[in-house]
């Protein structure tokens, strides 16, 4: 029996599933729920997310409270380990007001199993962070996600509010709130046009006048997408071009890994670290497959990915089949498994494909040399970014190996820089795996 599927909509207070009765189900999963749907009160000009609105024509956009207790009733008694991540975003989640956060506390705290390990996880534009939302933050231990990308002029270029006008001011102050309460952090930087040839500006500015310590630098792909649905090959003039990420990634790679190896932490490259070493990284955009991060919106909605709220790829309603239920369908699993079995030969045969696998599906939409359709948009940037770090990469991974730390990269890069100087080195015996 593949499912324990009964054909009818269950009422809210009925227990779904356990893991064990959904065979194919993934042992846990992501959910990026959407409270708020679509709608934020910022106006970010390369926002893919805020024409969703027009998926629900009429819509309040706001989650109501019964469907908020089906939601994390599912949620936790999907997952068969102890960890489970409670996680929200938007739109801008905030919009909700404190007491849907606080009703959802309560009721992770209420439903949770013994045992069970429950992260909650924000993201937002920091706006409206005061006094009053850090103290509750801080108070509950939420891991906080603020999007700022880069200095004042870098920022506003295109993260602006319902007005047109800027927003770093403001996002600063949430910020500055954030850290008042102690309130654990990180910082989503989107790489685009403005910003694109800025690379180690943007850093400098994230690690050294806001002391970020976790760093996500998301690149900004954008087509036009009339109805909600992304078409055509084109991208805005706000996209990041596309060997632009890749000059922006090495350039913070180089700062990087003279200086803050083990201390700051770039989601791109510690995944990419884990692609050398032979272990599953971070990043679902440079896994093998995909399918165990899904997005739910605000009426319970269940969607495929985050980058994928389009008709064609909602698994179904919440109040209709059980979560895990939709996330063990045929459906779904071949949504996960296209992203590795489409891709072009021109990739297959690629030699960075280890820790690329053609990257987001959702971005494949330009032709190989050989003109097979399904090449991501940001092929040059991953080819060049993935063989710049190849072997500072293959050092770090041979000093994991052997019980060492991945931060003596930074002595080698140093030999490296002042042989290829004319320097006198210091002998300190061979590179970990023979690299000098």
């Amino acid at each position: 029996m593949a499912t324990v599927d009964l054909g009818f909509p269950r009422p809210a207070g009925l227990p779904g599933p356990r893991p064990g009765d959904v065979s194919g189900a993934p042992p846990s999963f992501h959910v990026l729920a959407k409270p708020t749907g679509a709608i934020c009160n910022l106006d970010c000009s390369y926002c893919f997310f805020l024409s969703k609105e027009e998926l629900y024509p009429g819509s309040g956009f706001r989650m109501s409270d019964d469907l908020l207790t089906l939601y994390l009733r599912q949620l936790l008694e999907s997952h068969a380990g102890p960890d489970v991540t409670v996680a929200w975003q938007g739109g801008e989640p905030t919009m909700m007001g404190l007491d849907f956060f606080r009703r959802a506390v309560d009721l992770v705290a209420e439903l949770a199993r013994p045992g069970q390990r429950v992260e909650h996880t924000m993201q937002t534009n920091g706006t409206l962070i005061d006094d009053q939302w850090a103290a509750f933050l801080a108070e509950h231990d939420f891991l906080v996600g603020i999007s700022i990308d880069g200095p004042r002029e870098l920022h506003d270029a295109y993260r602006v509010d319902k007005g047109g006008k800027p927003t770093f001011d403001r996002v600063i102050r949430g910020l500055d709130r954030l850290k008042a309460h102690g309130v654990r952090w990180n910082v989503l930087t989107t790489v685009h046009r403005a910003n694109e040839n800025h690379g180690l500006e943007v850093y400098l500015f994230l690690r050294d006048d806001l002391g970020t310590e976790f760093v996500q630098l998301i690149p900004i792909v954008e087509r036009p997408s009339p109805g909600g649905i992304p078409t055509g090959d084109q991208v805005t003039e706000r996209s990041v071009s596309p060997a632009g990420y890749g000059r922006f990634l090495v350039e913070v790679f180089e700062e990087w890994v003279r200086r803050d190896v083990g201390t700051v932490y770039v989601q791109m490259f510690d995944s990419t670290l884990a692609s050398f070493a032979g272990v599953p990284g971070s990043l679902c955009v440079h896994s093998e497959t995909c399918g165990t991060a899904v997005a739910l919106e605000h009426n319970g909605d269940l969607y495929s990915c985050d980058h994928f709220v389009e008709p064609d790829y909602l698994l179904g309603n919440i109040r209709q089949r059980h979560l895990l239920e939709l996330i063990a369908s045929p459906q779904q699993q071949a949504f996960g498994n296209a992203k590795r079995d489409s891709l072009p030969a021109y990739c297959r045969a690629c030699d960075v494909r280890f820790a690329c696998h053609g990257g987001c599906p959702k971005d494949r939409f330009t032709m190989t040399p050989d003109g097979e359709p399904g090449l991501h948009y940001l092929c040059q940037s991953y080819q060049d970014f993935f063989r710049h770090v190849d072997p500072a990469m293959r050092v770090m991974t041979a000093a994991l190996r052997s019980g060492r730390d991945a931060d003596e990269v930074m002595a080698w890069v140093e030999r490296r820089h002042r042989r290829s100087a004319g320097l006198a080195v210091v002998d300190q015996g061979a590179a970990p795996g023979g690299l000098v």
